[in-house]
């Protein structure tokens, strides 16, 4: 039953970089690849290769550490012609491992917000990458018990988040969706009709980023510093929805 009268009953959470940190692990193993190949070309070829190599192939591997490490293994063949050693391709997989096995960070008073939510709200996560690595990721996180529902998912599209909303039975006008990208969890759900809150985190991957003339075109995008704005918001989208009844 939910408990509070505001329009919203359902809140969803990304989790990468918007419930933990993530984003910072693959930077640093990027970092220490990075390194791995600079005797055979300068930092920022190699960088904007690795790029390349990632988004190209995204549509076969998905995303998530496991696509990152092909695409990095790939990068370091095409790069060095071949001449990558079995050696320097064993330390790309301890890099791997090492990012699988980072501890789960969670950021500023996430945990303190869920506490808060938990009972009034119907609470999800909806979350894209690995399967195993986001199972472990949440299972690791001490916060899983929170929420109602998990949705792992290969991609953020409004025909997903349709999807999600139909197989769980959430009025579109009734969501809130939470995370800190803005092409996967926030303008997909504005195209639909629905609500969302951008967190931004200190770093996105290019991929992720948006320009601002298609920014332009979204004038009830809400933006918050801090994810403990989010109690005050909803407190007084629920005082805006009394005075309209």
């Amino acid at each position: 039953m939910i408990l509070n009268s505001t329009l919203i009953d359902t809140i969803a959470f990304d989790a990468d970089d918007t419930l933990w940190r993530n984003e910072d692990i693959f930077i640093h193993a990027q970092d220490a690849f990075i390194h791995l190949l600079l005797a055979y070309h300068d930092e920022s070829y190699i960088r904007s290769h690795l790029g390349e190599v990632q988004v190209k192939n995204l549509e076969h591997f998905g995303y998530g550490i496991k696509g990152f490490t092909l695409s990095m293994i790939e990068t370091a063949i095409e790069l060095t012609e071949g001449r990558i050693t079995g050696n320097e391709i064993h330390e790309i997989i301890q890099l791997a491992k090492c990012m699988l096995a980072s501890p789960v960070e969670l950021l500023p008073n996430i945990k303190n917000v869920l506490e808060q939510l938990k009972g009034q709200y119907r609470l999800l996560v909806i979350t894209k990458g690995d399967l195993l690595d986001q199972e472990s990721k949440l299972a690791r996180s001490g916060i899983a018990d929170y929420f109602d529902a998990i949705e792992i998912v290969s991609e953020k599209t409004s025909t997903v988040y349709q999807q999600i909303f139909q197989r769980h039975q959430i009025p579109v006008e009734r969501f809130l969706m939470i995370g800190n990208s803005l092409k996967s969890d926030i303008l997909p759900v504005l195209d639909l009709g629905a609500q969302a809150i951008h967190v931004p985190y200190h770093s996105t991957w290019e991929h992720e980023q948006v320009t601002d003339d298609i920014l332009l075109r979204y004038h009830n995008l809400h933006t918050f510093s801090d994810i403990s704005q989010l109690m005050d918001w909803l407190k007084k989208a629920s005082l805006d929805n009394r005075r309209a009844v």
